[in-house]
């Protein structure tokens, strides 16, 4: 066990056969999350957050420095891991190499561990789950908005930064701000096996935000104000 800074205490631990940082600060109600291995401007910001003492509570950080983890020879999205439907897809689209016995049995193990995963993130009564993203690849909120029960478009011009609520109480609280925000509180379009959906599904109260690689300062202040918003 590792001192990350300001009384925060980080360990690896493997879940779901996945390597995370597990970083804890205090006995706060906030649960983090860090996906997805090359978004490495949302680590520094989480990291920062929690070591800062703006945040208080448990993240899970992914171990790895690329998108994709190494699960039985071959890769797999950690972030299409929560239903057994979006975990086979993704597992067919990245391994077209497999037989059909390697897919059954991967997504069979995922159907069986990933509880191990969700039990971390799991946020207590009244909490939230905050996961932190960066886009690198053309994607904004633009490619959210067909799927979305609701939309506030603050920034207009800067759609790459953006945050997705699966709460309609939350979306309330935060499409008042000076942040893009979509609201999927249904879940629409094909079943990806993200956390979000599983969020939705379970009732979660959940929130993803996204920013530009890079974009530092701005993922900073995103997370910031949204801590305040929901407090």
């Amino acid at each position: 066990m590792a001192a990350v800074g300001s009384g925060a205490v980080g360990r690896t631990i493997k879940l779901c056969g996945i390597r995370f940082e597990r970083i804890s600060k205090g006995a706060g109600q906030r649960r983090y999350l860090l996906i997805h291995g090359d978004e490495s401007t949302a680590r520094q910001v989480l990291k920062d957050h929690l070591s800062s003492g703006s945040g208080k509570g448990s993240a899970l950080l992914v171990e790895n420095v690329t998108r994709y983890v190494t699960m039985f020879g071959g890769r797999l999205d950690p972030n299409r891991i929560f239903s057994n439907e979006g975990a086979e897809w993704n597992l067919r689209t990245l391994n077209p190499q497999w037989s059909e016995t390697q897919v059954l049995s991967a997504v069979t193990y995922l159907g069986e561990h990933r509880h191990q995963v969700v039990n971390k993130l799991l946020p207590p009564q009244g909490g939230v789950l905050i996961a932190l993203h960066n886009n690198q690849r053309g994607y904004t909120m633009k490619s959210e908005m067909d799927i979305s029960d609701d939309v506030a478009l603050n920034e207009p011009d800067h759609p790459e930064d953006f945050g997705l609520c699966v709460n309609p109480g939350d979306f309330e609280r935060v499409r008042r701000g000076p942040y893009n925000f979509v609201l999927q509180a249904r879940g629409r379009g094909r079943e990806d096996g993200s956390l979000s959906r599983l969020a939705g599904r379970m009732g979660i109260r959940y929130l993803n935000l996204e920013a530009g690689l890079g974009n530092l300062e701005k993922q900073r202040l995103m997370l910031q104000w949204v801590e305040q918003a929901l407090s």
